[in-house]
């Protein structure tokens, strides 16, 4: 019977990682309110996709002010290269009304303030804001120790066995957020990222040119 191979911690999976992809360093992308537009724009299509939709919208209406109070229709329109549009521009349009109903302006500013646990919950008290979408937000927009968790780090993460098999995607942000010191969460989540798009593949992981595999219990999987 061959040894089980001992777990790799996150902090070995991050020191593994880092000369392959890294280093990453967080600068803001985006204002949290304008953040949470891109990640709508973001869902089922690629990178490149959803920064030409969101220019376009922005290039189209100028604020957020002025999405928000357009028609659906106009907004299907900016936004119709991300895919989707039909279900995008009506969640856009509603999530921004609910927040400028809620703050009575687009800035979110004060979310840095406020401990992580109650930062997330405010965001996803908003119809359609999920713990990915609020962990995007907090992260990238503020530079919080918010872990977002995509299908590509739920895969590299279940595989690696940093996370149970019966573990959900939801589940995941809690539980792979506290691995790593909170200087180390957007590093971890960007590494993760690039490893399942470029090495651990949904379908025939290359197994064989990753630096991880000697480690990994799922070595040689197939899929799943």
């Amino acid at each position: 019977m061959a040894p089980r191979v001992k777990r790799m911690s996150a902090v070995e999976v991050i020191e593994a990682l880092s000369p392959e992809y890294g280093p990453f360093h967080w600068e803001p992308r985006y204002d949290p309110a304008s953040e949470l537009v891109y990640t709508i724009l973001s869902q089922h299509t690629s990178d490149i996709n959803s920064e030409r939709a969101f220019k376009n919208l922005m290039d189209t209406f100028g604020s957020l002010e002025a999405i928000a109070a357009a028609d659906v229709k106009q907004i299907e329109k900016a936004i119709r290269r991300a895919g989707l549009f039909r279900v995008k521009a009506p969640r856009i349009k509603q999530v921004l009304n609910d927040v400028l109903d809620e703050v009575g302006s687009f800035d979110l500013s004060f979310l840095a303030e406020m401990p992580l646990d109650e930062a997330k919950d405010w965001l996803k008290r908003f119809n359609g804001i999920g713990p990915k979408t609020a962990a995007i937000i907090l992260c990238f927009s503020l530079g919080l120790p918010a872990m977002p968790v995509d299908t590509h780090i739920y895969r590299v993460a279940r595989r690696l066995g940093l996370i149970g098999p019966k573990v959900s995607a939801d589940q995941a942000h809690d539980i792979l957020e506290p691995m790593v010191a909170p200087d180390d969460v957007f590093a971890f989540h960007l590494y993760l990222i690039n490893h399942g798009r470029q090495v651990c593949k949904a379908i025939r992981p290359r197994c064989d040119s990753c630096v991880l595999a000697e480690r990994c219990p799922s070595r040689g999987i197939e899929r799943g």
